[in-house]
């Protein structure tokens, strides 16, 4: 909990941390809505996650432009436009008057998702290192607990009212207009300077090391992703709950990867960075067994654990980026978080595919057999560090 108090003491550290908070946010706001978005359209799961590739690929094409804006206006500013544009975006999809329109706005926000998350990521190892401070557990900590609040608080609005339009609107201004006041503590961050980025770029061939991490920061990501777009499709259509009830698993999940996130720096210093990626490998394992049972109480019980054990694993992934060798940090960590967010967005993709092609609860098995190459790669990177 020391990181925790850190950043609820000083805004060099909260502010970044709101803004993982405030991703997060519109994400659990958006989620809400998609059994809305595929009554709209009429969709099939394989035509909403077909819609779902749109974030993906805008994603993909936003990566390259991140070190390059990054390095002409600074990592500080990148992360307010970013988050900014993206709180603009998120309301394009509820608009859309066509499912063509619906995967264009679904391409904008993946184009300002990704320029975002690198940047913010980026930011945050900067910070660290700047400040001799460890804090990126706990700032992820904020993002998973902005998934709580806009689910939880959500799912009060929806139970109430049925303006998805409004409430999207509302959460998109609030965070604009928190992003305006916060942001001075951290946009004149400017990251590596431009000749230490250049030398920096020759030493992509180095990145050998990065590889394993990063296959394994995409399947935790994956995961993590699938479960915020379809748990709530998974409670509503496979386990028979009311649209109203449809979003406790992914509630409970937040909260409980909010807290282990919390717990997470802690538990780091303790055993090591590897030991707690495979510890929380094996908890998520075991918390899919409980999800796929179909049982209301199992599989909310199920996205709770599953909560636990995903929540520190990402953070330690980014750490461990961070000690690479030959890799200035920044560098390092937004190449991790770069491909762990691109399977944050394909996962809900190929869920859909798999789901239209057998079902909710083979896609749910899918991501289990996930977790078990995650386990083994986490193993062999430890083995190797010995």
């Amino acid at each position: 909990m020391k990181s925790l108090r850190l950043i609820l003491s000083k805004a060099t550290y909260f502010a970044p941390s709101w803004v993982f908070l405030s991703i997060n946010i519109l994400i659990g706001t958006w989620v809400l809505y998609l059994p809305y978005i595929k009554a709209k359209f009429d969709l099939n799961d394989a035509e909403i996650g077909f819609s779902l590739f749109f974030v993906a690929l805008g994603l993909l094409i936003s990566l390259p432009f991140v070190p390059v804006t990054n390095r002409k206006i600074g990592v500080g500013k990148s992360t307010k436009i970013g988050i900014i544009l993206l709180a603009i975006a998120y309301n394009l999809p509820l608009i859309a008057p066509t499912y063509v329109f619906l995967c264009g706005a679904l391409f904008c926000v993946g184009v300002f998702s990704g320029f975002t998350s690198t940047s913010l990521n980026t930011l945050t190892a900067v910070i660290e290192r700047k400040e001799a401070q460890n804090f990126m557990s706990a700032a992820h900590g904020f993002f998973s607990l902005g998934g709580f609040i806009g689910a939880g608080i959500g799912s009060i609005y929806i139970s109430q009212f049925s303006n998805p339009y409004i409430h999207m609107l509302g959460v998109s201004s609030f965070i604009i207009l928190t992003t305006f006041f916060l942001a001075k503590n951290y946009e004149k961050v400017k990251g590596a300077d431009a000749e230490k980025l250049k030398n920096d770029l020759g030493f992509l061939k180095t990145i050998k090391p990065l590889l394993v991490i990063s296959v394994i920061a995409f399947i935790i990501m994956f995961n993590e992703g699938a479960v915020e777009h379809w748990s709530n499709l998974f409670l509503f259509e496979i386990v028979k709950v009311s649209e109203s009830k449809a979003g406790l698993g992914f509630i409970i999940f937040s909260l409980t990867m909010t807290i282990g996130r919390f717990l997470g720096d802690g538990l780091s210093n303790k055993i090591g960075s590897m030991k707690t990626i495979i510890y929380g490998c094996v908890v998520a394992l075991i918390s899919y067994m409980f999800v796929v049972s179909a049982n209301l109480y199992l599989t909310v019980l199920g996205f709770g654990f599953l909560g636990f054990g995903l929540s520190v694993i990402v953070p330690e992934i980014y750490r461990v980026a961070g000690k690479t060798k030959d890799l200035e940090t920044s560098l390092a960590i937004s190449i991790v978080s770069g491909i762990g967010f691109v399977g944050f967005l394909v996962g809900p993709v190929i869920l859909g595919t798999i789901s239209t092609w057998s079902s909710l609860v083979t896609s749910y098995v899918f991501l289990a057999v996930l977790i078990c190459v995650a386990f083994c790669l986490a193993l062999l990177v430890s083995r190797k560090r010995v």
